[in-house]
């Protein structure tokens, strides 16, 4: 099915749903669907080709405080799935009755429609494989590849239509050595750019011989420290899980919880985060039918200013958290974006002088959520520098450092250039969200063995 028919297939679906609903009967419905790529490869070769065509229904019927869901999988056929949907509409109707009330339940009231079209058509799959391959050659190469549209559609009994379509890939590789030793690169977005992979594969082959070297192994300490945009990715990551949350805000159950009111913690005056949906790859809407607006600033000048509040939670909490802003039902960021600072990337391993240079992080937790203490293991390509110089791979180290050393009393430079990372995520479906972030010069980062 070819991007416009998708969109028509869309409308004629909600035209349906409103023709098979009373008068007064409200109603919400959620469309996911994808047309995707994905090829596995392996020791240079291509593993595990195959394409995926999906196209998924959520339909909420409301009566009064109850309401009841129901997710179909959808053939594309619209008489055959129309019939699908109002079977599905029957038994949602005749469970209604016995449901309890939701106290917390909110959907946009006030019609609000719009339509998004994003990305570019990206070339076939196996013209993007066979330049990776190409530019591997030699080496033992492993990655996956995933590209094509995914869509977006709510609808509701108001007349409300929202339409959002993103073309987008993701390429992810590994060049592998031995044992623990690999350098790991990634390039996404929302056009196929050549020139950027041809850079990637370029930085990765010169880690690469970094990575051939004898490893060192350091003691537990405290080291100077530059943090990869991609590990930058893992530590404020893990700050996703609930910390930008009105709801865990309010409950303290965020690691930033500290940083709330007039008198709260702060970190380093250049820190700025925002979700800044107008420049990602996520909708502009959400599941109940609110707006999402273009930037909701959430840490500026090291000082938190504001949080991601789902409907659920303005509900319950009033005006402790204030209205929604459009946050999913998690309040989790889907197109976070952290300002960049001063310092060239080319200036990177001059300005670290000597300490880790730390491409990748892995498995990380909290030690100590209510102070935002964080650890994690280094991976792939982390190396000693000594006056600027890769000088030799380092054995894995485990840090344990809280974020506002790391991001607060401890942070010398952010990088100026920032990189796009999308979700890689395909459990299910592909995600729709990102991270725009700089990379991080640290006066020392605390490892503990």
């Amino acid at each position: 099915m070819s991007h416009p028919a998708m969109e028509a297939y869309f409308h004629e679906l909600a035209a349906a749903l409103d023709r098979l609903l009373a008068p007064g009967e409200p109603y919400t419905a959620w469309l996911a669907a994808e047309s995707s790529d994905f090829v596995r490869m392996n020791r240079g070769k291509v593993r595990q080709p195959g394409s995926v065509v999906q196209r998924y229904l959520e339909v909420d019927l409301i009566r009064g405080a109850r309401h009841a869901s129901h997710r179909l999988s959808l053939q594309g056929d619209v008489s055959a799935d129309v019939d699908a949907i109002a079977a599905a509409v029957a038994g949602l109707r005749s469970a209604l009755p016995d449901l309890a009330d939701d106290p917390h339940l909110l959907y946009a009231t006030e019609p609000r429609s719009t339509r998004s079209v994003r990305g570019a058509a990206l070339p076939a799959a196996e013209a993007i494989v066979d330049t990776v391959l190409g530019a591997a050659d030699g080496l033992d190469l492993v990655g996956l590849y995933a590209g094509g549209p995914v869509y977006r559609g709510f609808a509701n009994s108001l007349g409300q239509r929202n339409w959002h379509e993103a073309a987008s890939f993701n390429l992810q590789w590994s060049l592998y050595h031995r044992a623990d030793k690999a350098v790991k690169s990634a390039l996404s977005g929302s056009a196929w750019d050549a020139s950027a992979f041809a850079g990637r594969m370029t930085e990765a082959r010169a880690q690469f011989e970094h990575v051939a070297q004898p490893a060192r192994k350091l003691e537990p300490g405290r080291y100077r420290a530059y943090l990869t945009p991609a590990a930058v990715e893992e530590v404020v990551g893990l700050l996703c899980w609930n910390g930008f949350s009105s709801r865990s805000l309010a409950t303290r159950q965020s690691a930033l919880a500290r940083m709330k009111g007039a008198d709260g913690a702060r970190l380093d005056p250049r820190v700025t985060i925002f979700e800044a949906t107008a420049d990602g790859v996520a909708p502009c809407f959400q599941a109940e039918g609110f707006a999402r607006p273009e930037r909701v600033p959430l840490i500026v000048g090291g000082r938190l200013v504001g949080a991601l509040t789902s409907p659920r939670t303005a509900r319950e909490f009033g005006a402790e958290v204030g209205p929604t802003n459009g946050a999913n039902g998690s309040e989790s960021p889907e197109s976070l974006a952290m300002a960049g600072g001063t310092l060239a990337t080319r200036d990177v391993l001059a300005a670290l002088d000597t300490g880790l240079y730390v491409g990748n992080l892995w498995y990380l937790n909290y030690s100590d959520r209510s102070a935002c203490r964080m650890t994690g293991m280094t991976r792939f390509a982390t190396f000693w520098v000594e006056r600027g110089r890769i000088v030799a791979p380092v054995d894995v180290l485990r840090f344990d450092d809280t974020l506002f050393r790391m991001l607060g009393t401890n942070l010398e430079a952010l990088t100026a250039d920032t990189e796009l990372s999308l979700e890689s995520v395909t459990y299910g479906e592909r995600a729709l969200s990102g991270m725009r972030l700089p990379g991080a010069l640290l006066s020392e980062l605390n490892f503990t063995l």
